[in-house]
């Protein structure tokens, strides 16, 4: 008998956009032939299936169900591809760790704390050979942050919204006159802020999931973009940004991010499929940690996907193995 599986999109925040784009894809390639799949939307106060024909089937939120047809349907494991919140910080986590349903994603607790980018560099900040640029995190937009910042921090500066995700109110800050307008823009979007000194490296991004109690880090994708940083726009528009899969790094290289990365997994307890974003640092070589996603991007040219093909395996094949990795 086929296992039935949520397809968990939609989102409170503006990612909802690219979780959706994320959904359709992973919708398209999951194997029918071993699971019965059903989408489900969720926004603030409106939670649903949506048939074939449109019609909207609202879920049941005591046991997170649906009824079609007189059929009450109840889910064997969600598999979570919503970006942002609630999907990626931790609350839908918890909703269905009470109601004890399996998910493909990381639990509660380890999703509430990556979201967060200062808490998350604070707990992965003394595994060897990783470094972090130094940081103000700020909590509310005062007239006492731009002169904190500037005696705290070097410029180029990078300033993001602490909780955020796809650099939606990100900027990047060359003199201070620009600080003002860009921490605006981060506040827009977060309660919490986080400012970081620029890192001037090779800039990378790295895949990995456990299957069976094992680790696999998957090949890095190296961004060559042509804009400031490696913004929405460059994220999500093509022909912005060149994708190197796998990268350009040495054996050493090759060795010493594989090490750090199954240890970010193992120090913040993951599950399921995480992407690391990173730089190596020009003139020494260093790696400097910059943020880890929880539920990355599934989308056909997504990053994840590339570096999947690039160990010749099927997305199939590994969308497969989260799935099993829930039981």
């Amino acid at each position: 008998m086929k296992k039935r599986i949520a397809l968990v999109t939609g989102g409170f925040t503006g990612e909802s956009v690219i979780s959706l784009k994320s959904a359709a894809v992973v919708d398209s390639i999951l194997d029918r032939s071993k699971y019965e799949v059903f989408k489900i939307l969720i926004y603030p106060g409106d939670w649903y299936h949506q048939t074939a024909s449109g019609e909207k089937i609202p879920l049941d939120l005591n046991d997170f169900s649906i009824t079609l047809a007189g059929e009450k349907i109840k889910f064997d494991g969600v598999f979570n591809i919503l970006h942002g919140s609630p999907g990626e910080d931790g609350k839908l986590a918890g909703y269905f760790d009470m109601i004890g349903l399996p998910y493909t994603t990381c639990g509660a607790l380890t999703s509430a704390i990556t979201m967060n980018k200062g808490y998350t560099k604070a707990i992965v900040q003394d595994i060897p050979d990783l470094f972090v640029a130094r940081s103000v995190q700020l909590f509310e937009n005062t007239a006492e942050n731009e002169a904190l910042i500037l005696k705290e921090l070097r410029l180029p500066l990078f300033i993001k919204p602490n909780n955020g995700g796809s650099s939606i109110g990100m900027s990047k800050v060359k003199v201070p006159q620009e600080l003002g307008e860009a921490l605006e823009k981060a506040f827009a979007e977060d309660s919490q802020v986080l400012v970081e000194e620029f890192i001037s490296g090779r800039e990378f991004s790295i895949g990995a999931f456990r299957s069976k109690e094992e680790i696999t880090v998957l090949p890095a994708t190296e961004i060559v973009s042509s804009k400031e940083f490696f913004d929405f726009e460059a994220k999500y528009q093509p022909g912005i940004t060149e994708e190197i899969t796998p990268g350009r790094m040495s054996e050493e290289e090759v060795s010493r991010v594989k090490r750090i990365i199954e240890q970010v997994y193992q120090k913040l307890n993951c599950k399921g499929a995480v992407r690391v974003d990173y730089f190596l640092e020009y003139e020494t070589g260093k790696f400097y940690f910059v943020e880890i996603n929880t539920v990355p991007g599934q989308t056909e040219t997504s990053l994840i996907s590339q570096q999947v093909r690039a160990i010749g395996m099927e997305v199939r094949d590994f969308y497969n193995l989260l799935i099993e990795e829930m039981w």
